[in-house]
């Protein structure tokens, strides 16, 4: 299995809309690296679902529930997206702020690549994250 972050401003797609919909394609995304992440995806693989500009902290975690298959909301190119659904909310979210401030997380794509939303997490960065977050499933 693998981990990874992704972002959805909470204006235009929150956790609860996520929650609510249970199963939602993760569409939209038009940036070449982080279509290359969501091709990189497997049908099990988990994420933590992060609000960016509002918020700034991840607040669940999301399962891919489909792996990547054309972008329906693409005009044209080859965008793909995935189905994610919700496994459940961070128990105490983790802000961007505490994230930065932790020297163990200074190599966290979310840091080096702060403009990518759909990035890869490590299985240390996980584990370490869920901890902090109160998360206890796998």
């Amino acid at each position: 299995m693998k981990y990874w972050l992704v972002k959805s401003e909470p204006d235009a797609f929150s956790w609860d809309q996520q929650v609510e919909n249970g199963v939602e394609p993760w569409t939209g995304v038009r940036n070449h690296t982080a279509k290359l992440n969501m091709m990189a995806m497997k049908k099990g693989d988990r994420a933590f679902f992060y609000h960016s500009n509002i918020g700034k902290e991840i607040v669940g975690v999301v399962e891919v529930a489909r792996e990547a298959y054309p972008d329906p909301s693409a005009e044209s190119g080859p965008w793909v997206c995935v189905d994610m659904k919700a496994v459940g909310p961070m128990p105490k979210p983790i802000t961007l702020a505490a994230i930065k401030a932790d020297p163990s997380l200074e190599g966290m794509a979310l840091l080096r690549q702060s403009r990518l939303s759909v990035g890869p997490v490590t299985e240390a960065e996980w584990k370490y994250l869920c901890k902090v977050g109160g998360w206890k499933g796998k």
